[in-house]
């Protein structure tokens, strides 16, 4: 669950960048936040879920 806490603060940082940068529109960001939002309540997000959790594991045995 730290995981998933940690990509969506990460993500909304991201997005949140973009936005004040003027690379990314208001529009386009709430496209972007609802596509996240309802890609989570599709069989897609455990898939999602095992890969981050897959290279969170990875980055320290680097």
């Amino acid at each position: 669950m730290a995981i998933t806490v940690s990509a969506v603060a990460l993500f909304g940082l991201v997005l949140l960048l973009l936005l004040r940068g003027r690379y990314l529109g208001p529009g386009s960001a709430l496209t972007a936040s609802g596509f996240g939002f309802f890609l989570a309540s599709t069989g897609a997000a455990e898939p999602i879920t095992h890969i981050l959790s897959a290279l969170t594991g990875a980055i320290p045995g680097l």
